[in-house]
């Protein structure tokens, strides 16, 4: 029988995960979403860095940089600046998140519950649920796949079906296997994708004129889309620091889950922002003409690597999708009720998949314009934190525990930002199509938004405290 250390922030309602788990490698991963007991605590916050390197090592993070050049009209370096910008923001707040696993050891849509309340969380967590353990996965999936075919000549939806099983299983089994993967396979794609790297840039047209002249409405649509991109994995923070001692330190797990975040990301849109000076534009339906002007050995380790690298980001999100989606409160009385929700997410997005496996480019626009919600759940999260002080623990597992002011706040800036700021490949909104100088302030206007909205509201919802529960005598 799983124990509990004492601790004094362990709240009566908390909800402990069964189950000896440890450090163990080639066991599934017990519970779901509850609390981790303290004596199962393990891990160092420099794990972190290639957990987070891994993942974006892969062809999605090239796309957002092509982007940048192709699609928002910028020049090489105004693209650098605004992927390097976009993207520290994204990391800073990454960081943030991170540091509080240890401290609560609950994933991280299990800490939104003090901003949202325990039913409310159902905004943000069905959200990033559906998002993450299907949208991306998806995109993820076929990137990956059209890597192996081009790399072996084997019909792709082969390839898929190799691809899905191998995230599927690696996510089945949870925590630490999924940890040991992205470093086992960091080593292989830092090289694979530096070696890429040095022809992309070796070919680059730096001062090469973009497609058209995007201007500072271009440089803040690529702001948006850099931002979004990064902080997209925001929502996972704390899934993978919440097995980390409570005294483990908070500038080490925010600086390594922030660096590992923003270093990838930076780096791969770079390379894609080269890439676009050198294609005008022109076959960037897949990796294959991504790779096509490398030399044969860098080409197949490229593509071999686009492959591992979809498997990388697939794991994280199929995992915390999954995670999302047992924070819901649904009650599954099975132990291993996450590794279950994981495998069924795995299929639905298999389905996706397979259905988009002809239009990647258009199934990744859309998940960028989707990013969207993030900037509003952030400033709710946020504004919180600043607004209510001490430990909060007694409010993650309370089913009495209501907070209306986060998913309103949340909903208002959803609603206000994206259809009058949206600016993206597959939706211009209204202000922007009547006013391109104002480029894309969707993340800006939906982060002020929710703050203000959540600021005035939190005075009426946000600070009643929850029904407390006493342990009989």
């Amino acid at each position: 029988m799983t124990t509990v250390q004492s601790d004094e922030h362990i709240a009566p309602t908390t909800e402990i995960r069964e189950g000896e788990y440890g450090e163990k490698i080639a066991v599934v991963e017990p519970g779901g979403a509850e609390f981790i007991p303290l004596n199962e605590r393990h891990g160092k916050p420099t794990r972190l860095f290639w957990t987070w390197m891994s993942p974006n090592f892969e062809f999605a993070t090239v796309f957002v940089g092509f982007l940048a050049i192709q699609a928002f009209g910028l020049t090489f370096g105004q693209a650098v600046w605004s992927i390097v910008l976009g993207t520290v923001l994204g990391s800073v707040t990454m960081g943030a998140l991170s540091a509080r696993g240890p401290e609560y050891g609950v994933p991280q849509m299990v800490l939104s519950r003090i901003s949202f309340g325990y039913w409310g969380n159902s905004l943000p967590a069905g959200i990033n649920a559906v998002i993450a353990g299907i949208g991306w996965f998806a995109v993820n999936s076929v990137s990956g796949a059209l890597a192996l075919t081009s790399l072996w000549s084997i019909n792709k939806y082969l390839s898929l079906i190799i691809i899905v099983a191998a995230q599927i299983a690696i996510a089945l089994y949870g925590h630490n296997l999924v940890h040991l993967f992205e470093k086992v396979a960091f080593p292989l794609l830092f090289v694979a994708f530096g070696l890429g790297a040095i022809w992309t840039f070796k070919d680059a047209h730096y001062g090469a004129a973009p497609p058209y002249h995007g201007g500072i409405g271009g440089f803040l649509i690529a702001l948006g889309a850099t931002f979004g991109y990064a902080a997209g994995w925001n929502p996972y923070a704390s899934d993978y620091t919440r097995y980390m001692a409570p005294n483990t330190s908070k500038a080490a797990t925010a600086w390594w889950s922030g660096f590992g975040v923003a270093l990838s990301c930076i780096f791969l849109e770079i390379v894609g922002a080269g890439f676009a000076t050198i294609s005008g534009g022109a076959g960037f339906a897949g990796p294959g003409p991504f790779v096509s002007p490398y030399p044969r050995a860098v080409r197949d380790l490229v593509l071999l690597s686009i492959a591992v690298g979809a498997v990388a980001a697939n794991v994280l999100n199929i995992y915390s999708g999954s995670m999302s989606f047992v924070t819901l409160g649904f009650k599954l009385q099975l132990s291993l009720r996450r590794a279950l929700a994981a495998g069924v997410f795995g299929i639905a997005g298999f389905i996706v998949a397979m259905v988009g496996i002809n239009n990647i480019n258009d199934y990744e626009n859309f998940l960028l314009i989707i990013a969207y919600w993030i900037s509003p759940w952030l400033a709710v999260f946020f504004v919180d934190q600043l607004l209510r002080r001490g430990n909060q623990a007694d409010k993650l597992f309370d089913h009495k525990w209501e907070n209306l002011a986060g998913p309103i706040a949340m909903a208002v800036g959803m609603a206000v930002s994206i259809p009058l700021f949206s600016n993206q490949t597959k939706f211009v909104a209204y202000l922007p199509k009547h006013h391109p100088k104002l480029g894309d302030l969707t993340f800006e206007v939906g982060f002020v938004v929710a703050a203000l909205v959540y600021a005035a509201l939190y005075k009426i919802f946000g600070n009643k405290r929850p029904r407390t529960i006493e342990l009989p005598a």
